[in-house]
């Protein structure tokens, strides 16, 4: 799936059947924080916990955030949130080896 159709998602009431840490993006995208943060919140995958550092990131929870981004072997971002949110979910599209199991 390409970025412009995942995006093209965001139109749904639902999300189709993504894996979470995608699921996650998909909910923080329309505004649900909580519901992107149940997604991953008991996840240990390193994509989830990318995910899951965003989210505490745009949170303002920094010390929460760094704690993932440790954990997902990444960097603490620091750019905007907007430009991290496509960055996570380019990078998601691109690699669907990596969400499998």
């Amino acid at each position: 799936m390409t970025l412009d159709a995942f995006l093209e998602t965001l139109s749904a009431g639902e999300p189709p059947a993504f894996p979470p840490p995608l699921r996650a993006l998909w909910f923080d995208a329309k505004g649900d924080w909580n519901g992107a943060h149940k997604c991953v919140d008991d996840k240990s995958d390193p994509d989830s916990m990318w995910v899951h550092a965003y989210l505490h990131r745009k949170e303002g929870d920094l010390s929460n955030a760094s704690y993932w981004y440790r954990r997902a072997g990444r960097e603490l971002a620091n750019g905007a949130l907007e430009d991290e949110w496509r960055e996570i979910a380019q990078g998601l599209l691109e690699a669907p080896e990596r969400r499998e199991g």
